[in-house]
């Protein structure tokens, strides 16, 4: 059996995953009961649940997503566990990148590990990356408010802009890999080719439909789900060019 879904990895994964449940519920019959303790209506309690779950789904399908991304390289058990208690997209993928990079592999997370030694640099580098936070948080968070709010007070534009730009600079490191991210020109579909720019175009283009769809026809429950439509869309376009465009024009690559 490979060693990266074998019945330790998916002991270990179902540990993990039941710790994380058995910790939301405890905190969840907790904040009842002091909601009952504040007097709060049972009605306005069960539709506060109710709504929080629905808002759930938005994140869960961009975790998925981040899963199907990563299982190809890392099997679906890790990216599995990592996801299942903190992690996103954008660090748990350049995160593995960099990890299986770093053993001279320039393909990444594009072909399957079979290393057992890469596997395990990959798993640290992922999980001690989303500890680190973890840490710093409690130390570091309320200095950097108190900066931000510093700045903010004496002009609230500047308050948006340092968090747009921590955002666009996030962004800007997904799109440079699409659009000039080298690969290893033996493996198809690892360098920046018409492929990667079509995911970039096809997700953007969702992502404004149906922003615009849901500001237009008032459909609010859409607005958070946007992004992980549009990521998923955009998988399943790439799919199909990928099958019906000729080979030429499907693996081409200007980076690879």
């Amino acid at each position: 059996m490979d060693f990266k879904s074998d019945s330790f990895m998916y002991g270990l994964g179902i540990c993990i995953v039941l710790f994380v449940i058995a910790q939301s519920i405890f905190f969840l019959v907790r904040a009842v009961r002091r909601a009952k303790a504040l007097g709060i209506e049972t009605s306005t309690v069960k539709k506060t649940i109710s709504s929080s779950a629905v808002f759930t789904v938005a994140p869960a399908l961009a975790i998925v997503a981040t899963v199907i991304t990563l299982a190809k390289a890392l099997g679906i058990v890790l990216p599995w566990i990592r996801l299942s208690v903190i992690g996103a997209i954008q660090y748990e993928v350049p995160a593995a990148e960099a990890a299986v990079e770093a053993f001279g592999i320039s393909s990444g997370i594009s072909q399957e590990i079979t290393d057992p030694k890469i596997f395990a640099t990959a798993a640290w580098v992922m999980t001690i990356g989303s500890v680190l936070p973890l840490v710093l948080v409690p130390f570091v968070l309320k200095k950097i408010q108190k900066g931000m709010n510093k700045v903010a007070s004496k002009d609230s534009r500047w308050s948006d802009i340092m968090s747009a730009a921590a955002f666009i600079g996030l962004i800007s490191a997904f799109i440079g890999r699409a659009l000039a991210g080298s690969g290893d020109k033996f493996v198809v579909g690892d360098g920046a080719g018409v492929m990667s720019v079509t995911a970039l175009l096809s997700s953007m283009l969702f992502m404004f439909i149906l922003e615009k769809l849901a500001d237009k026809h008032n459909i609010n429950w859409l607005k958070p789900f946007a992004m992980p439509f549009s990521m998923i869309l955009a998988m399943i376009l790439v799919m199909i060019l990928a099958k019906v465009l000729p080979s030429d024009i499907a693996t081409f690559e200007w980076r690879g």
